[in-house]
Parts: C-alpha cells; sequence; structure tokens
C-alpha cells in the first residue's frame, strides 16, 4: 500500500493529462527524513530532458533541521530514475507532439522508496479552464439536490 506523501491539485486544472509514469528520485539520506515529515512542495516543479536523461526541477524539499549537513539544495535538480527504453519513449513523444512533464503525486511505496508520478501533460486554454470549472460546478449541484430529495 502506498502513502500519498504529496500531490499537486493544480496541475489536473492548469493541464490536460494524457499519460502517466512512475520514477524513482535520487537523494540524500536527510532529503528523505524531510519528505517523511512532509516538507516537500512538487506544485511548482516540472520534469525535463538534460544529458539524455529526465531531470526534476524546482522541487521543493525543506532542509533537515538534524542533518549534519547544513548546505542549502532546497531546489537543486535532481535526476529521475527510469530505464532506458522509457526515456527514450518520453523524449520522443516530448520533442513529436510538444507535451510537459508534470509531477503529479509524491509518495513511499510498499518497500519504502520515494517514488513520483509524472504526467505528460498538455497545457489548457483559458476556455477549457472556465469549461472545466462549469461541468464542476454542475456536478455540485446534482449531487446537492439528489441528497435533497432523499
Amino acid at each position: 500500500m502506498m502513502k500519498i506523501i504529496t500531490t499537486n491539485k493544480r496541475a489536473y486544472f492548469d493541464y490536460e493529462i494524457t499519460d502517466t509514469v512512475e520514477a524513482g528520485l535520487v537523494l540524500r539520506g536527510d532529503e528523505v527524513k524531510s519528505i517523511r515529515n512532509k516538507g516537500v512542495s512538487i506544485n511548482d516543479a516540472f520534469a525535463t530532458v538534460q544529458r539524455g536523461s529526465i531531470q526534476l526541477l524546482n522541487c521543493y524539499i525543506a532542509p533537515y533541521s538534524h542533518a549534519y549537513d547544513k548546505t542549502d539544495t532546497t531546489r537543486q535538480t535532481r535526476q529521475l530514475l527510469l530505464h532506458k527504453k522509457e526515456v527514450n519513449k518520453l523524449i520522443g513523444i516530448l520533442a513529436k507532439k510538444g507535451l510537459t512533464l508534470i509531477p503529479l503525486k509524491l509518495y513511499f511505496n510498499d518497500r519504502g522508496y520515494v517514488k513520483i508520478e509524472i504526467g505528460l501533460a498538455k497545457s489548457k486554454k483559458l476556455y477549457d479552464k472556465k469549461e472545466s470549472i462549469k461541468e464542476r460546478d454542475i456536478k455540485r449541484e446534482t449531487a446537492q439536490i439528489a441528497k435533497v430529495r432523499f
């Protein structure tokens, strides 16, 4: 059973997610302890291709208070662990279709490893966002009406 640490709720509103990929994350020991304390944010993060591998940029991991090394690595670039076949597939898709890699959720898997779910995303236009707001409001109103009748 996976233990979800954080999710990127804004990603589903700003982007249209077409596909998801699970990846590992290269971390130091004190970063893992900080993540266990929920000192992490993936709201502004995104992933890019650099030197033939996928890198996670702008992911905030708070410094661990009891760490020996006090260097500031809160927003450093972190490598994502994927099989070479998956990396090549993602590079091809990103080059061809002009999509973006957005982190959706960060969690611990069954074995206790930190994993990140990345989504292939296409940016929504303003009218798409308004449409999704209308749909959400309609669902909420119908749920309230159904709840009142019974």
